[in-house]
């Protein structure tokens, strides 16, 4: 069974999701944002807790080998390095995987 203060904490999401369903996301962020920046601390500590797996998941640890090799790379191409356009590229992986299927 739920808490009072999680079921409040709902209630307050609902009514801002309620309020919010004919916003843009871009109005909906804005909005959210100062909300957050505007209530207390255990407000911003339940919210926390309600996405708290979903904020994790979303944030991505790249290794230093990744890391250097993305340095490695944009270095690369600073220095004038021949790159390939999108188009291109879509092409050269079609190609790799037709040859892959035969």
């Amino acid at each position: 069974m739920m808490s009072h203060r999680v079921l409040e904490k709902l209630s307050i999401l609902l009514k801002f999701v309620s309020n919010a369903m004919n916003m843009t996301t871009v109005a909906l962020r804005q909005k959210l944002h100062k909300f957050i920046d505007s209530i207390e601390e255990k407000k911003v500590k339940a919210i926390y807790t309600l996405f708290e797996n979903e904020i994790e998941q979303s944030e991505v640890e790249y290794s230093d080998e990744f890391k250097a090799e993305l340095d490695k790379r944009v270095e690369y191409y600073l220095n004038g390095g021949k790159t390939v356009s999108a188009t291109e590229m879509k092409k050269r992986i079609k190609a790799i995987r037709q040859k892959q299927v035969k």
